[in-house]
């Protein structure tokens, strides 16, 4: 379990929930960010990142009908990978995505109701940070996993000195603009995963072209790891 710096709220299933993405990051530590992805894409497009090795995928709320696309994806590949809703910014769209089938709940920052509602859901919170101070609260409020972001920006020096800091074990995702050649910088300093947003899809992208790239950048993390 994440160590954290408050009381746990963890339920069964929430649990249950976690060991699922525990064993999708251990299969492959990439998670898909499908954003502008329509709900007749998702099937194809789900169905190419799972052949590419892909378990995390995620739907950002500004996407075109979102929860739809939620469900779909939940409903062609929920039994081989985690789904989740990305861009959540208010407990109400947690529960609305939670009931179409997500089951991570990420946010680009922190916020207490959003973390509160996914953890009432028995589903995975995942809030956005750029400070400490801001990791520190998604912890206290009982993230099980938190993302830097936007880490293109920030970087892997800072993700360093940040986990210096945090309980040991705490869950650090960085996304934002990793490509295939810069993803291995974020593993060195303690990420356990790293978020793939527009270097892997795009709107309007053909499901064999998202394999294509998804298959790079799986290929880029299994070299990096042998290199270990």
């Amino acid at each position: 379990m994440t160590a954290t710096t408050g009381p746990s709220s963890e339920t069964a299933a929430g649990a249950a929930v976690l060991a699922d993405l525990d064993r999708a990051l251990a299969e492959l530590p990439l998670v898909a960010i499908l954003r502008g992805m329509t709900p007749a894409e998702a099937p194809a497009v789900g169905d190419a990142l799972i052949e590419a090795g892909f378990r995390i995928l995620e739907v950002p709320l500004n996407s075109p009908d979102p929860f739809d696309g939620i469900a779909r994806l939940a409903e062609r590949v929920g039994d081989r990978a985690v789904v989740g809703a990305g861009t959540v910014l208010s407990a109400p769209d947690a529960r609305e995505a939670i009931a179409a089938g997500a089951r991570l709940i990420v946010s680009p920052e922190t916020h207490p109701p959003v973390i509160e509602a996914a953890l009432a859901g028995d589903v995975v919170a995942m809030p956005g940070f750029a400070t400490p101070s801001e990791a520190f609260t998604a912890l206290r409020a009982g993230a099980q996993t938190i993302k830097l972001f936007p880490a293109e920006s920030l970087g892997p020096a800072f993700l360093k000195g940040v986990m210096a800091v945090l309980p040991k074990g705490t869950r650090v995702i960085p996304t934002g603009g990793a490509t295939p050649e810069t993803i291995g910088t974020f593993f060195e300093v303690g990420a356990v995963g790293v978020g793939i947003g527009s270097a892997l899809y795009k709107p309007g992208l053909d499901a064999a072209t998202v394999e294509r790239r998804a298959r790079a950048f799986d290929e880029a993390w299994r070299a990096w790891a042998a290199a270990r």
